[in-house]
């Protein structure tokens, strides 16, 4: 029983740190339809930071985690002026193959400006205490990792619901040009957008550093990775598709993990992407999309 508490734990950790990322990826793309692999280089922005507040400044945890959360948001709000908005209204692939490029930029430019090599940051010491609750033994990361995506969540709900930004948000991801005719400010809310974007993924960034201890030029390739994947799992521009679709990501990954004998550890990786191919065989557009008869256009 002990031992089933413990990887239910793991599963809500691992799919917390997925649905802070997919949600970031599914607000932009719900107002840009723009798929931002560059979401990975904001990640590692914030990873840089750390070292950099910690090595010139102060190693205060608090500090170097609301610097990172601070760059991360910088970061995300420049990346939209420089390299989106220019591609705004152009065909969908330009802006895809745009994500693409700026990712590769940036992450030549951690290569050779910082280092190709891992750069640890210890200052999260204290988001990796033990704590015992009851009989079952978990990590403070575990325990923050899940609650402050909690209450991220509620925050953006509420945020979205209640705030005049957040209304035209909502309102722009439904349809955007309607939006510009009644007089609100596209680039406002497009930053708006990614700011809350930039926010999301540093906060991920805390906990990915905390569990790793280090930063180096892809940092954040794969977090973004599985953050794709759990959007198309959950249906892409649902914004509550990306929270079950990172959840239930982590989840079949600590579920194979447990279940998998030892000598097939290495193919993971595999078993997992297996099966989220085949919920997706169940539901094509992702799990909180409409169902679609055969034969009916898409």
């Amino acid at each position: 029983m002990d031992y089933a508490i413990q990887q239910i734990l793991n599963a809500l950790s691992f799919g917390a740190e997925y649905a802070l990322l997919a949600l970031g990826l599914a607000i932009v793309f719900s107002i840009m339809g723009l798929v931002n692999f560059a979401h990975g280089e904001i990640i590692a922005a914030g990873g840089y930071s750390m070292f950099a507040i910690t090595t010139l400044l102060t190693g205060n945890p608090l500090v170097v985690i609301l610097g990172a959360l601070l760059v991360a948001v910088l970061a995300s709000v420049l990346l939209e002026r420089l390299a989106f908005r220019p591609v705004r209204y152009s065909d969908p692939a330009t802006g895809l193959l745009t994500a693409f490029g700026v990712s590769m930029i940036l992450q030549n430019l951690f290569l050779l400006l910082v280092s190709p090599r891992p750069i640890a940051v210890t200052n999260l010491y204290f988001l990796n205490w033990p704590v015992e609750i009851g009989s079952v033994q978990v990590s403070t990361l575990q325990i923050f990792e899940t609650l402050s995506t909690a209450v991220a969540i509620t925050a953006l709900a509420i945020f979205l619901r209640k705030s005049s930004f957040g209304i035209a948000m909502r309102a722009a991801s439904l349809d955007f040009e309607m939006v510009r005719l009644m007089g609100i400010k596209a680039n406002r809310v497009v930053a708006v957008a990614f700011a809350v974007s930039g926010l999301l993924a540093g906060l991920a960034c805390i906990f990915i550093m905390a569990r790793r201890g280090s930063v180096d030029p892809t940092f954040g390739f794969n977090p973004v990775l599985k953050a794709f994947v759990a959007c198309v799992l959950g249906g892409f521009g649902s914004l509550g598709g990306a929270v079950l679709g990172g959840f239930l990501l982590g989840a079949i990954e600590v579920g194979m993990l447990v279940l998998l004998p030892q000598s097939y550890g290495g193919m993971k990786e595999a078993f997992v992407f297996g099966i989220v191919a085949l919920i997706l065989i169940w539901r094509p557009n992702g799990i909180l999309s409409p169902p679609v008869e055969k034969g009916d256009k898409l």
